[in-house]
């Protein structure tokens, strides 16, 4: 018995496959190690003295919380009332502006940036490219986290605290509460568009500074809209964008322990990569030819 010869064309369409699999393997290591590199800067331990309480930030967050329960006891109905006499086009300009204020809008791109730049990021490449390439993973993983850790803590918390919606019952009755109810109706306080908005807010000032009043200008509008459309209490905004902001400033804090994006002796930014090594890492890490794996010999 005799073996049937493998025609040439099957032998090179499956070296070709062999490949192709290899270097998607490859690649997909590649960006792995670099996301498990990444998460382990930031999660390295901080030294001791970035853990003291900051004092300033703590009497601001206590004040804010005494300025919660004040609007609670004097603002929330009238707000609610005012908002069910607002004419019919006013509401719907701020149902479309309040869709502004998801969470997706931030984490959406920044997290499939970095992303991306795990992909790209070699050790094949010049050290200089691996370095802007590292930068800019690190100023949109701040983004992402400084977004998302505050958001999915309001997430978990609002609907422990279980507090009724201004559209659900009686509106001038702003102190009803089912906790751990889980339902979206009894998820009114804190503010989960109002966290998303100022720690966005807070974040990308950090970073880019020339952005801050344009961001400063969409959270207030997004804090407001939440009022607007019967979504929220005053006070959930106000304790929404409490948290937005403590949360956002830790992480700052938290990065710049690690001497990552921001200075640990005034919190400042450091100078990120010119858009003219942006341009040149980007173009080298696109270039790069993939690796090529080792075909089996005939």
């Amino acid at each position: 018995m005799t073996d049937k010869a493998v025609p040439p064309d099957r032998v090179s369409a499956e070296r070709a496959g062999h490949a192709a699999g290899s270097v998607w393997d490859a690649s997909l290591r590649n960006a792995l190690n670099n996301l498990e590199r990444w998460c382990l800067l930031v999660a390295a331990p901080p030294p001791a003295k970035m853990l003291r309480p900051h004092i300033p930030a703590l009497a601001a967050a206590a004040a804010t919380l005494v300025v919660v329960v004040i609007t609670m006891f004097d603002c929330d109905v009238r707000a609610s009332a005012w908002a069910l006499d607002e004419p019919q086009w006013f509401r719907d300009l701020f149902e479309k502006i309040t869709d502004f204020g998801l969470s997706g809008w931030f984490l959406i791109p920044s997290g499939f940036v970095v992303l991306c730049l795990a992909a790209l990021n070699s050790p094949l490449l010049r050290r200089m490219t691996q370095g802007v390439l590292s930068a800019l993973a690190a100023r949109f993983g701040f983004l992402f986290l400084a977004v998302g850790v505050p958001g999915l803590f309001v997430t978990i918390v609002k609907r422990m605290i279980g507090r009724a919606r201004p559209y659900v019952g009686a509106f001038d009755h702003p102190f009803d509460y089912k906790p751990f109810i889980w339902r979206p109706e009894y998820s009114s306080l804190p503010s989960g568009h109002a966290t998303t908005a100022v720690a966005a807010a807070i974040a990308i000032g950090a970073l880019w500074p020339r952005m801050r009043p344009a961001m400063w200008i969409y959270a207030f509008a997004i804090m407001a809209s939440r009022v607007f459309v019967l979504a929220h209490h005053p006070s959930d905004v106000i304790a929404g964008a409490l948290t937005g902001a403590v949360g956002a400033f830790l992480l700052r804090r938290w990065f710049a322990a690690r001497r990552l994006v921001f200075c640990p002796r005034n919190l400042s930014a450091y100078p990120g990569p010119s858009l003219r090594r942006i341009k040149a890492a980007l173009h080298e890490a696109l270039s790069r030819s993939p690796p090529q794996a080792e075909l089996p010999s005939r």
